[in-house]
């Protein structure tokens, strides 16, 4: 039996970690602090889409945290979103009180919850089942991620191992 193990560089997201990393369309854009050697150690993703812009992926090395790293990549987030004309720029995020604090330091409130809740067979082999219900004659479910109204929380969590609150943060730029 295998276990996903969170990637070095911790986020809540940890299911999620793509192997390579996508390509951010235009007029969207990719930010990178690095080191004066030239190693990464932050990076912002911000994608746009008419008058909103989202940031995809928001990173700093745990090396290099509480430095104003994420502080820098903000402003020159805020600085492109402007120059683009876009009123609004938000994230989602999970639980995590740091990454919360963080959002809600630098000026963001938030708008939206939902709940994110994963069934895992490897977790307890009943999930997948009491998660998707009806299944197809050979076909067996071993892991599914679903998203709930944040009025379920406390069913889910009964009925699941891993729940987690989705939270829209906002910054009207």
């Amino acid at each position: 039996m295998r276990h996903r193990q969170p990637p070095a560089a911790p986020t809540a997201y940890f299911d999620d970690v793509l192997q390579s990393k996508p390509t951010i369309p235009a007029p969207g854009f990719e930010l990178v602090a690095a080191k004066e050697r030239g190693s990464v150690i932050g990076l912002m993703d911000v994608i746009v889409d008419g008058e909103l812009a989202t940031i995809d992926t928001l990173a700093v090395h745990p090396d290099h945290q509480h430095q104003g790293i994420g502080r820098a990549l903000l402003s020159e987030a805020l600085t492109r979103v402007t120059a683009l004309g876009v009123p609004t720029l938000d994230a989602w995020t999970r639980d995590d009180p740091n990454t919360l604090r963080w959002y809600r330091t630098s000026g963001f409130t938030e708008s939206e919850h939902y709940l994110h809740v994963y069934a895992n067979h490897y977790t307890d082999a009943g999930e997948p089942d009491r998660a998707i219900g009806e299944r197809r004659p050979g076909l067996r479910p071993m892991m599914a991620f679903l998203h709930a109204d944040l009025r379920e929380e406390q069913s889910m969590r009964e009925r699941f191992a891993r729940v987690h609150v989705c939270r829209r943060f906002v910054l009207t730029v």
